[in-house]
């Protein structure tokens, strides 16, 4: 009777330790796939996800003009679907933003990276599904 006794005793423990384990390889497993989620995009998909806006002219408020394209990055497939039919709101905001701003605002790095925030939250306003990740400046010229 004892020996029965400590054998499902063991049995108990043994199982328990089992079911255990068996927990903690899952969390394990689903807290390294929350991780993946975190990580940065690989160029596939960042070019899957961006949109591209041709070469525009239009002129500064200093009576000069600018020749550019953009690469818009979005944060899903469907966002960049939304912008590409999106593309005459998006060409609107680039001149409306550009006429407002002289080839002095523009020059240099902290000119382009003011336009690109810019840029990024207007069209920001525009999105219903997802949102613009990176506005990339592709050919830029100032006459």
């Amino acid at each position: 009777m004892k020996k029965n006794k400590l054998l499902t005793i063991m049995l108990i423990i043994l199982v328990s330790i089992t079911l255990i384990g068996v927990v903690a390889l899952v969390v394990v497993t689903q807290l390294s796939k929350d991780g993946g989620a975190n990580a940065e995009p690989s160029i596939d998909e960042i070019i899957e996800q961006s949109v591209d806006v041709p070469e525009i002219s239009t002129n500064l408020n200093d009576r000069r003009y600018v020749k550019l394209s953009l690469k818009i990055q979005t944060d899903s497939k469907e966002a960049a679907e939304e912008l590409t039919k999106r593309d005459f709101q998006i060409k609107d905001i680039l001149v409306e933003v550009l006429s407002d701003m002289s080839s002095k605002d523009l020059q240099g790095t902290k000119g382009k990276e003011l336009l690109t925030n810019a840029l990024k939250a207007k069209f920001n306003g525009l999105m219903q599904n997802g949102e613009v990740q990176k506005v990339y400046i592709t050919s830029f010229a100032v006459s």
